[in-house]
């Protein structure tokens, strides 16, 4: 199947321009942003994340989105004293 190819080579058709994983450990769902967005949110877990962008269809994350964030994790919170309280 790839015997015409090097390791390299079969490992680049696998690469997904435009896109990566949520870096939330609980989700790791993947998130493809609109070309030039600045944010992108995770329609899995909801966080929120900063995008930089290397090349015009190459995007990185660059960090969280604070606000949105910590909304998250206090709407959590509140959830488990619910429960445990």
């Amino acid at each position: 199947m790839f015997k015409d190819k090097s390791t390299a080579e079969t490992l680049k058709s696998t690469r997904t321009y435009g896109q990566f994983r949520c870096p939330n450990p609980t989700c790791l769902d993947r998130l493809v942003p609109k070309p030039g967005e600045k944010t992108v949110k995770c329609p899995k877990c909801g966080t929120e994340w900063r995008v930089v962008w290397l090349k015009p269809d190459l995007p990185r994350i660059r960090g969280p989105v604070w606000e949105t964030n910590i909304e998250i994790a206090r709407k959590k919170l509140e959830e488990v004293e619910k429960k445990g309280g």
